[in-house]
């Protein structure tokens, strides 16, 4: 199993915050003839009458904290394009996102290019603050959802 990110149980709380239930960690998901870990998969919490309905996500947690951000972009990019298509084969209604810290949001994504790319590639992600284990914002590019 891969190592986790240094920020893995801190985003988790924030998740759980938000009112998220993590039903995996790691999310284990068969790829060919070997298995990807995703770092947790959660549930939103939705009672609807007497249903239970609600988001199914799979998050794979980045914290930029390498010698280059760059290069932690490039394998955090590569990381959720395989991933989202290994859930296009094997379950379909769960969605992958990047969970990015605030302060690499806005150091790092300031950049266009970067933010650009993400634009691009409609990588879903997810912004969250460590310091209060908060989740700031959720981009779907079709619509953002702010906590």
């Amino acid at each position: 199993m891969p190592a986790r990110d240094y920020l893995h149980h801190i985003f988790r709380t924030s998740l759980e915050n938000d009112g998220w239930k993590v039903t995996h960690d790691p999310y284990v998901v068969p790829v060919g003839k070997r298995k990807i870990y995703i770092d947790l998969a959660a549930e939103e919490d939705v009672v609807i009458g007497a249903e239970k309905s609600g988001e199914k996500i799979a998050v794979e947690v980045k914290t930029f904290a390498g010698f280059s951000e760059v290069e932690d972009f490039h394998n955090a990019l590569g990381q959720y394009l395989l991933y989202s298509f290994a859930l296009s084969k094997y379950e379909t209604e769960r969605e992958v996102f990047l969970s990015i810290p605030e302060d690499t949001f806005e150091e790092f994504l300031d950049d266009y290019f970067f933010y650009e790319a993400l634009e691009y590639f409609k990588v879903k992600f997810v912004v969250f603050d460590p310091i209060n284990k908060k989740i700031l914002q959720w981009e779907k590019w079709n619509s953002i959802k702010q906590s």
